[in-house]
């Protein structure tokens, strides 16, 4: 059977290429609101940190109506941390669009998402999209694209992948560069015209991949996935399977069933192959998992995830002012949201250790992980976090190996000393360097750890300039020893309430995190200094009067204004001895050690 009237893809590009401004517009054109309905701009990034990011971080699900077809749309994160999201949604689908930038080209990711598509054997369809920027580089971007298919080992059919020139703000599509176009329909007719539709025996016995885990606290855990074969009705009994065999086959009833229009869920009673279906009613089902006929229990193949490269140690707040701001506070609470976090995503990974208050959590990258505590702490869990550390492997030699990156970075010709200065330091190996109009795009292979805090200095180096983006290229023996840090932390000397006169003092030792009036314990870290030490500062003394002082005498004291630290800010500051206290209000650094003495005497010991 071939399901004529349906069409699934993927919209896949590296971060920032429009992916989700595209679908706004396919959505508009495709019918989905109505014509006097206001839409807010990126619809599809539904969740709070995605909106005030600007980024999509989970894989959502839409569809549009064209001619009497159905396009089933998934949009896909960028960020390379995410990219477990994409692996498992390609499962779905049958085509993709890929979203080139005019002016970037193919960037990491591209490369990344491309390769698991192509191993698919799905078709592409490419769209260079941001065609009106004013450094839009249409002739060369064709070859860069063309280039980065060989490179992947394409087949020929994928080498032949049509092109289209898209603004995505504008809502417009053309088939040739030098002719601007006036809507999407030339999107719309090359992917019926070009992805395939759906294949498959309707008649024989169910079987659905389940690809995606959503939560209701109503109806409890909701299997996304499409059905590969047969039909699959509300009240049907199933089996579930698990191809691995990990654990064994139980049957279950489906409780209810709900298609994608536009952006709502839709109730129906049955559903046929080809088709993208919400199901819910099953008790302890997971991603991976197949959904079949009771008479036919046959599991299908899942694919294999990336491994995660990162870990950090998640453990309860043990600070002097744990409690105060959380709602969830305890080792248990902890414990029961991090493995809750398991159940929808598929890249992360949570052990428990020795202790029973901490857990060691495993993810893709610093963001990703970052994204997690930050969702924690507005759900009202306060939770204490180390530094991240890369995890290594050991090859069947003995040989220690370290996660490597591929990193492209984009900056002003000027910058390029500063940049390369900065890699050489972090063992970075140079692979390409080419110009473009007045910047320069140079790629390095650099160990995982080495990226940890650059970020920040490469904004700086770069007068915020630069653009930069990594993706995990793979494991490499160890590159050696980096230091982590260069400068060190000023630690509070004592408890109390941070005034002028202490921080007035401070300042002049480094660069302040804390404004006056910001309650602070000993042992915390409340600004930077420029030398590798540590440096302890009283920011709670105060300046005591006396009865022979006049009352003008003193000059106002005037602080320089403290560097406020976003969550990433915190995690790429953290030295190895040294804890971020996260909680609902406040971020707090501090060291593992709160008592000054006892690092004292520790210091001592280590240099005897």
């Amino acid at each position: 059977m071939i399901r004529e009237d349906l069409r699934n893809i993927a919209i896949i590009a590296h971060v920032d290429h429009g992916k989700t401004t595209l679908v706004d517009e396919m959505l508009k054109q495709g019918g989905v609101f109505r014509e006097n309905q206001e839409v807010a701009e990126r619809v599809m990034d539904s969740n709070d940190i995605e909106r005030e990011r600007g980024i999509t971080i989970l894989a959502k699900n839409t569809s549009v109506c064209y001619n009497g077809i159905k396009i089933n749309i998934i949009d896909t994160p960028g960020h390379a941390d995410f990219g477990g999201e994409v692996e498992r949604v390609l499962e779905m689908v049958d085509g993709v669009l890929l979203l080139v930038d005019a002016a970037e080209g193919p960037m990491p990711q591209t490369r990344f998402v491309l390769s698991k598509a192509l191993e698919m054997g799905h078709k592409v369809i490419v769209v260079v999209n941001k065609i009106d920027r004013p450094d839009a580089r249409l002739d060369e971007i064709g070859d860069e694209v063309l280039e980065l298919l060989l490179d992947l080992d394409a087949s020929d059919e994928q080498l032949e992948s049509p092109i289209l020139f898209c603004s995505g703000r504008s809502g417009t599509a053309s088939l040739s560069q030098y002719e601007a176009g006036t809507d999407l329909k030339p999107l719309f007719d090359t992917i019926i015209d070009y992805i395939e539709p759906p294949k498959g025996e309707e008649d024989e016995p169910l079987q659905m991949l389940i690809s995606s885990i959503d939560y209701n606290e109503y109806v409890g855990r909701i299997g996304v996935g499409r059905i590969v074969r047969g039909k699959i009705k509300v009240n049907q009994q199933i089996t579930v399977c698990d191809y691995t065999e990990s654990k064994k086959n139980y049957n279950s009833k489906i409780v209810s069933l709900l298609q994608i229009q536009g952006l709502n869920r839709v109730p129906v009673q049955e559903a046929v192959m080809g088709d993208i279906v919400w199901i819910s009613g099953i008790d302890g089902i997971t991603i991976g998992d197949t959904i079949c006929a009771v008479e036919a229990p046959e599991p299908l193949p899942f694919v294999k995830i990336s491994e995660p490269t990162v870990e950090m140690t998640f453990s309860v707040n043990d600070s002097p002012f744990a409690g105060r701001e959380g709602k969830f506070v305890t080792s248990r609470q902890l414990r029961e949201r991090l493995f809750r976090e398991l159940l929808k995503d598929v890249s992360l990974r949570v052990e428990e250790t020795d202790s029973t208050d901490s857990f060691r959590v495993s993810g893709r990258g610093e963001m990703h992980l970052s994204i997690l505590i930050e969702n924690m702490r507005r759900e009202g869990y306060e939770l204490s976090v180390s530094t991240p550390r890369v995890l290594f492997r050991t090859d069947e030699n003995g040989k220690k190996l370290e996660p490597i990156e591929r990193l492209v970075i984009d900056v002003p010709e000027d910058c390029v000393g500063s940049v390369m200065e900065k890699m050489g330091t972090r063992k970075g190996d140079l692979v390409s360097m080419h110009p473009q109009g007045s910047r320069m795009r140079i790629e390095f292979l650099v160990p995982a750890r080495g990226l940890f805090g650059y970020k920040s200095e490469f904004l700086t180096d770069t007068k915020g300039e630069g653009i930069m983006s990594h993706v995990f290229e793979g494991y490499e023996p160890y590159k050696g020893d980096i230091d982590r840090r260069s400068t060190g932390s000023l630690i509070s000397h004592e408890t109390g309430e941070a005034v002028t006169y202490g921080l007035y003092n401070a300042q002049e030792r480094g660069q302040l995190f804390i404004p006056a009036g910001t309650p602070v314990y000993e042992g915390m870290i409340v600004g930077a200094s420029p030398k590798t030490d540590d440096l302890v500062v009283n920011v709670c003394k105060r300046k005591h009067l006396t009865n022979t002082r006049a009352s003008g005498s003193d000059d106002a004291l005037r602080l320089v204004p403290p560097r406020v630290l976003s969550l990433e800010d915190c995690l790429e500051f953290l030295a190895d001895d040294e804890l971020l206290e996260v909680t609902p209000e406040s971020l707090r650094i501090r060291k593992r050690i709160l008592s000054n003495t006892q690092r004292a005497k520790i210091r001592g010991n280590a240099k005897k």
